[in-house]
């Protein structure tokens, strides 16, 4: 199981927060559509309902990063071996990273998403208008199966992790990351969007993801030369211990690991005090 450390969810946390504003642009219509649903309630329950929407959202991607990781601790137990695990998750912070800069390197994974987006069109319909928490709640529920590459980077993130709690942590983290750009008012996110745009944050995020992803990918190569070279001078000093110690019980008159041979042994002559006498007739 790889460790869910500080500097996954950073990056997980990262990746919402610097991408919500491309969340923005492809769920506009729907924040549109959700606003207009409840334009004819009070601000009170308008509130309450954006709330429950925002949790069915998360509580969406918790659910796809808990599948992922089961899917991920499973192939743990399949393949005993953890570098593969380290290899994996150093190539999806690479294409995270690449996909922030702006390369359409998750465009297929997309492709296939929306697939799913459109089988869900019905469904989505009749949860509209959503004047009711229970529908809130639901549309919330399958927002989280937008078709979008920075959260299909999350579910590959929890996979290569290998384990269900982490990977439903790290996909929450990264919902949570989204909530300030999408809860904020429309006047207030264009001035967050423009500073992100400005100082180019979502793109220098991006080479810090890529740094990350080659420095993690580090100990399968030098990393990991360096810890056969430690075992097998351990091995050697273990061996030449061993030799040492036969050879000084040798020296000590103990009995080493190989017997001698009753012909090699010292024979014990007896003293003359020890020989009998003669008696006289």
């Amino acid at each position: 199981m790889f460790d869910l450390n500080l500097g996954l969810l950073a990056a997980a946390f990262s990746a919402g927060f610097l991408g919500s504003p491309h969340c923005l642009g492809m769920c506009g219509g729907i924040v549109t559509a959700f606003s207009l649903s409840m334009r004819d309630i009070s601000a009170r329950k308008k509130f309450s309902l954006i709330v429950l929407y925002h949790l069915g959202r998360l509580l969406s991607y918790a659910s796809l990063g808990l599948i992922a990781g089961l899917l991920g601790q499973q192939l743990v137990k399949i393949f005993s071996e953890q570098l593969w695990l380290r290899g994996f998750i150093s190539i999806v912070l690479i294409m995270l990273g690449l996909s922030l800069v702006g390369l359409p390197i998750l465009s297929g994974l997309e492709r296939v998403g929306h697939r799913v987006w459109l089988a869900l069109a019905p469904l989505r319909k009749r949860l509209f208008p959503l004047v009711t928490g229970p529908r809130a709640l639901a549309a919330g529920l399958l927002w989280g199966f937008l078709p979008c590459g920075l959260v299909y980077s999350g579910i590959l993130l929890s996979l290569g992790i290998g384990s269900a709690l982490s990977g439903a942590g790290l996909m929450l983290i990264f919902g949570i990351g989204t909530l300030p750009m999408l809860l904020l008012t429309a006047s207030t996110a264009h001035v967050l969007q423009q500073a992100i745009k400005r100082f180019k944050l979502r793109q220098l995020n991006g080479m810090l993801l890529i740094i990350a992803g080659l420095w993690t990918f580090y100990p399968l190569f030098g990393g990991h030369h360096h810890m056969n070279h430690d075992m097998s001078m351990n091995h050697d000093m273990s061996m030449n211990h061993d030799m040492g110690m036969d050879h000084h019980m040798n020296h000590a008159g103990m009995p080493s690991n190989s017997v001698l041979p009753p012909s090699s042994l010292p024979t014990v002559q007896p003293s003359p005090a020890s020989q009998p006498h003669a008696m006289n007739d």
